[in-house]
């Protein structure tokens, strides 16, 4: 069995019911949840002429390999009304994103693991503080909650759930 961290989140339509919906998909076709942060609100990102976003991270089990999980993971932001357009950090139904496969280092065209922008985003570092703060990044060697420490965004990150 492998582990993996992932951050859920989206801005477009009824964003908890969207989550909710990813939620029940990654069970039953990707593995089962393990832990699970609050439900976070923050303003966009990168791009910040859109509605907010809410974020979750969970940490799942899975038997799938690091590029089966992505593929899984893709077909459901599409079957929850993802688009994807050239443009970076638009609105988006839903995204999710695996932070961590394991404690795995993966560089391939279609896959970066550890997520190369974790360090850099609160959204990301907040929740998964909550349930893995101690975890440590295998690129980095520091631990989630020293990484929140040292994280210079300061993007307004507000527990919703």
């Amino acid at each position: 069995m492998n582990i993996a961290y992932l951050i859920l989140g989206g801005n477009k339509g009824d964003k908890m019911q969207n989550l909710q919906s990813a939620l029940r998909l990654i069970e039953v076709r990707v593995g089962e949840i393990q832990k699970k942060s609050g439900i976070y609100s923050t303003k966009a990102w990168g791009n910040l002429n859109q509605p907010d976003f809410i974020n979750q991270v969970v940490c799942i089990e899975t038997k799938l390999k690091a590029e089966e999980l992505l593929n899984k993971l893709l077909n459901i932001e599409e079957e929850l009304g993802r688009t994807r357009s050239e443009q970076k950090w638009m609105e988006r139904t839903m995204d999710i994103d695996v932070l961590f496969y394991n404690s795995d280092i993966i560089n391939t065209a279609n896959l970066t693991i550890p997520h190369p922008y974790i360090k850099d985003r609160k959204f990301v570092l907040i929740p998964l503080v909550e349930i893995a703060d101690d975890f440590i990044h295998p690129v980095l060697n520091k631990s989630i909650a020293d990484l929140l420490n040292e994280c210079e965004d300061n993007l307004e990150v507000i527990m919703v759930h």
